[in-house]
Order: C-alpha cells, then structure tokens, then sequence
C-alpha cells in the first residue's frame, strides 16, 4: 500500500525577466618585430561593455586595445654595444662615461643597455637619464643590498626594461628602512618614477622587511622571469597599470600581492593577466586594481588574510528563536511563522581603518576568460565594485564570505567552479548564468540576488524587523539559461532579492530543513520556462514557482533525513528524476521539460510513494 505525500502546493504568477551582460572579446597573438623599436602589436581584450549601472563611463570600464610593445617582449641584447658594469661590493667599474660612480652608489645618465654583474654590500643603481631615453638594464648575477633604499632606483627615463640574463639569479634587498634621498618617497627595492618593465628568464629574489617589492609610478609591466618577491607591503605595484605575461611568481606580501591604483584617473590603475604562475600569500587582496581587472589565463595559488578561516560571517539565522510574521505573497508552500534575526554577516565598503582581504578584487569590471585559480580568502574569493565575467576556468575557492561577487552583474558562462566554503556562493545585485559547471557549498544563501554594495546578510530578512533590510532589494534578479548548477546551503538555496527567472541548465539545490530558509526565495515571481529544477529544503517559509512553462511538483513530505533518496517517475516507470540530497529537508520541488503539466507522475522519497499532478 503506497503511503502518500503530506501537500500538493503549486502556485502560478506572471513572468518578469533578468537582465545580463556581455562577453569580453579575445586577445590577438603577437605579431614579431625588431627588438630596438617600439610597437604595440600585442593587445588586449576589451571589458564588459555595459557599466552604466554602475555610475562608470565607459572609458574608465576598459582596458586599452594595446598593452606589450614588441620591446617588453624581446628580452634580447647585444653584449658587445652593451656597457659593462663590475660591482665590487663596496664600489664599482665602468668605462662608459655615462655611468656615473660614487662610492656604492651606480647613476645611470643615459639611454642605451648596461650589463650588471657582482654585488653591492650597501649600495644602490640609479637610473637617471632625459626624460625620452629608454634605458635597458640587464641583470646577470647580481647581488645588491641597500640598507636605508631602493637597490635600483629610476629616478627618470622614458622607460626602462629590466632584463634578467638567461641562467642568471639576482637578488635585490633592503635593510628595513627608507631613508629620503630627493623629494621622491622611494618605499620599494625596485622603485621607478617612470615606465618600468621586467623581462628575460633569470630568476630575481626581491626582500623589503620595511617596504614595498617593486613598484612603478607610471605603467609596470612583466614579460618574463621567476620571481619570488618578500615584502611588508605590496608585492607588485604599477599606478597606471600592472600587466603580466609569461612570468612566474612567488610572493608573500604583508598587503596585496598584487596591486594598481590610480586616484587620479578612473581608467587606470588596472590590471591586466594573459599568462603565467602566479602563487600569493597576501595579508590584504591577493590581486587587486582599483580600475578594471582582466584575466585571460595562467596559473592561481591566492592566500588572502589567512584565508577562509579568518572570515567571520555566522551561518544563516537563529533557527527560528525569533518568532516573526508570514512571509510575502505569492507562491507560498507553507504558512511557517518562524524568523530570524539580522545577521551581521559582511562588511560594506573597505574602511580606512579595515583591511581588504578579498582574492580578487577590481573597482571597475572584473573580466576572467580562463585559467587554473585555487584561492582560500578570508573575505570574498572574486569581487568587483562593479560587474563580474566568466567564461572559462578552473576555480577552487574556500571564502570566509562570498565566493564571487559583483555589486552590480555577475554573469557566468563557462568555466568550472567548485566552491567547497562560503557565505553565500555566487552574488550580485543581477545573477546571470548561461554555462559552466557549478558545485557550491554556502553557509547562507548559495545564489543571492543582493541589489547592490556588499551588504549580504545585514537588517532583517525580507524586510521584517522594521522595514526592509539594508542588503535587499526588491529590483534584484537571477536568470539561469544554461549550465549544471549544484546548491549545498544552509540559507535559502537560490535567493532572488526580486525576480527570478530559469529557461534552462541543470540545477540541484539541498537545503537544510530548520528555521527560515528555504529551497526558493523571491519577491516578485519566480519563472521556470525550461531546463531540470531538482530542490529540498525547509517547509516552514517554502515558496516553489509562482508561474512554469513545464510541469512543476511541489511536495511537503515531512521531516526526511540527508541521504533520503528522492525518484521521479512517470506513468510508464520510466525514471525522470532523482537525486540523494546531502542535507535533511521537508520540501520537494521538481520540474523538467519532459514533465508535462496536467499528467500524473510518481515521487518517491525513501520509503514514502505517492502520485502527483504536475502543474
């Protein structure tokens, strides 16, 4: 004798739609040119187009069509047109006129390549030369330590390529001060005032105990090399950009690993990945730029604050320690009375007096077109004051707050995206999902339309409380079109702060069965028009669809164990449906484009059967 399910509950509302945002383009390969002149043949994608959301114009959106000259890329040099320069530890040698000496201290006066080899015991390079020369420096086992400054320091030039010489290790260090020189604040091993850019295939060993690693005060860029970089502050810092390609790097930094920022134009201070290794320990961001951020591939080892384990958002809610009203119309599956209190789960914007411990981190659109990422952050894994892109990529991410977040569009298209820990796993005031393979665990919300800055989890939930919560908005929205998308939550699974819209992909969500949550939350409507719908959770705030294209059945079975089975069949036996949901629940939501509505179907849920019309 077949048990039957506890409630039938299927409800229908009217469509509203989400919104998205466009793919980035790709980056053309490098065209060859002669090594002594200055092109621009390799370039870069553009970003996300649309930004008026934000309050950004589109040129501060963008990164520049045009980024490696072919000089960046050739590490080249002619060691017989080169001047060559011993150092001796206390002193040094050269026969050209424009390399000046005193004591421990190389002055560089003018454009052309210097070949350095030996060490300086307290020394320093200062290249100082007009401001059109491009000055080649080539490092071939060299070894300066500056107690009191820079190593090297480019006071002028148009710009300087610093090479390291094929088989060569180098290394540069201060002595944990920075004493002034000139009206400059030199703060850095490497410190150059104009355009900097580091290539070749040496290795370079960079120490700053009091300090940052090495910076530009104009556009730093790095073609090429090993590097391992220890500093007390920024491991890698260009005030107009950062662009990296074909280097490796190994930094631990006691503020961001990488970082760009301009304070005086919005279009700057971006950073720009096409290639290479990259491993951070960071106590601030791994990566970040105060403009936009682009990733096109290469390899990510991100420690950012200590990790996830230093986050400090609390799981979803008191489990219903507050009792609270009924929840919104529209939808319901059940009539629980069970709130919760307001969280205090995330920050808002960086304070002065607070560290950014984010992953990956852009002011402006945050583009990610591939690459093998493993990031473990104390604050959000992926973030952008802006719009978020991904089309393609290996993540693991651990997150002591979101995994990715964007204060206005996250869109996904591609990529595979394991989240093992967060607060809420993907977030955005707009969630757009088209592709990709998503596996998310959430201590919160696993999808959350939030409606704008960071402020997930503040004020009451859906407004109750007092009014409605500082992290909600009623015009936020999640459209999911393509994809697997699989949900392990212990706060709603999918939580639309507005419309929520799917029309296709695959999608799991499990749950929990306590307090406030639920499988589906949403204000406005919530729209299932095609695609695979497989959902459990919490009875006593339930919602399911509030209008489908294709047949939906929303069950309440009862109090059913993590592990429980759950089968979908129809009329002729034949299996729809099934899945085994990782966490207890007492809800059952299914939909797929193979269920008709109006027809009879078969759940069954461990040991409970029951039959069902699909609406």
């Amino acid at each position: 004798m077949k048990k039957v399910l506890f409630a039938l509950l299927l409800i229908l509302a009217l469509l509203i739609s989400g919104c998205g945002i466009q793919d980035s383009g790709s980056v053309p390969a490098h065209t060859a040119a002669t090594a002594g002149t200055e092109s621009t043949e390799i370039t870069a994608a553009s970003t996300p187009e649309d930004t008026s959301a934000s309050g950004l114009t589109q040129e501060a959106a963008e990164i520049p069509s045009e980024l490696f000259s072919s000089r960046d890329l050739d590490a080249g040099y002619d060691e017989s047109k080169s001047a060559l320069i011993r150092l001796n530890g206390t002193s040094a040698v050269c026969s050209s006129d424009a390399v000046k000496i005193s004591g421990s201290t190389v002055t560089i006066t003018d454009e052309g390549t210097y070949i350095l080899s030996g060490s300086l015991d307290d020394g320093m390079v200062i290249i100082d030369a007009e401001k059109t020369d491009k000055t080649q420096l080539v490092l071939d086992g060299v070894t300066i330590r500056s107690e009191t400054s820079a190593p090297i320091y480019v006071r002028q030039a148009d710009k300087v390529f610093l090479t390291l010489a094929p088989g060569s290790t180098n290394s540069l260090s201060n002595g944990g001060t920075f004493t002034a020189i000139d009206e400059n604040n030199i703060d850095a091993v490497i410190f150059s005032k104009d355009d900097l850019t580091l290539n070749g295939s040496g290795i370079l060993i960079v120490t700053s105990p009091a300090g940052h690693g090495i910076v530009s005060k104009d556009s730093l860029k790095i073609t090429g090399g090993i590097y391992d970089i220890n500093c007390a502050s920024h491991g890698l810092a260009g005030k107009d950009d950062v662009c990296i390609v074909n280097a490796e790097f190994t930094i631990i930094s006691g503020k961001d690993g990488i970082h760009g920022e301009n304070t005086d134009d919005a279009s700057l201070g971006f950073v720009y990945i096409q290639s290479g290794s990259l491993d951070i320990s960071a106590e601030g961001d791994g990566i970040s730029a105060s403009a936009c951020l682009q990733i096109k591939d290469g390899s990510f080892r991100i420690l950012s604050g200590g990790g996830s384990v230093n986050g400090t958002a609390p799981s979803s809610g008191s489990w219903g320690s507050f009792m609270g009203g009924g929840r919104h119309e529209g939808g319901k599956m059940g009539g629980g009375m069970m709130g919760s209190a307001p969280d205090q789960s995330s920050e808002a914007e960086d304070t002065a007096d607070s560290t950014s411990m984010k992953g990956v981190k852009a002011g402006a659109a945050l583009t990610i077109n591939g690459g093998v990422f493993t990031i473990d952050a104390a604050d959000d894994a992926v973030h952008s004051n802006d719009c978020v892109t991904v089309s393609g990529g290996t993540f693991e991410i651990a997150s002591g707050d979101d995994g990715f977040h964007a204060d206005v569009t996250l869109t996904v298209t591609g990529g595979t995206i394991r989240i093992t820990g967060s607060y809420e796993g993907l977030e955005g005031q707009h969630v757009v999902i088209s592709g990709g393979d998503i596996t998310l665990t959430a201590s919160d919300d696993g999808v959350n339309a939030a409606g704008g800055t960071d402020l997930s989890g503040q004020g009451g939930r859906d407004g109750m409380f007092g009014g409605p919560g500082m992290g909600s908005s009623s015009n936020g929205s999640i459209t999911i079109s393509g994809g697997t998308l699989q949900i392990t939550s212990y706060g709603d699974g999918i939580d639309a702060n507005g419309s929520l819209e799917i029309t296709g992909g695959n999608i799991i969500v499990s749950g929990p069965s306590q307090g406030d949550t639920s499988t589906l939350d949403y204000d406005t409507s919530a729209v299932i028009s095609g695609g695979t719908f497989i959902g459990t959770g919490a009875s006593g705030m339930a919602q399911t669809f509030s209008s489908s294209e294709q047949g939906v059945i929303a069950v309440s079975t009862g109090e059913q164990s993590a592990g429980t089975q759950i089968t979908l069949t129809d009329k002729a036996g034949n299996t729809l449906l099934t899945c085994t949901p990782a966490l207890s629940f007492a809800v059952v939501i299914l939909s797929s484009p193979e269920m008709i509505r109006g027809e009879t179907y078969v759940i069954t849920v461990g040991t409970l059967s029951g039959e069902f019309t699909a609406s």
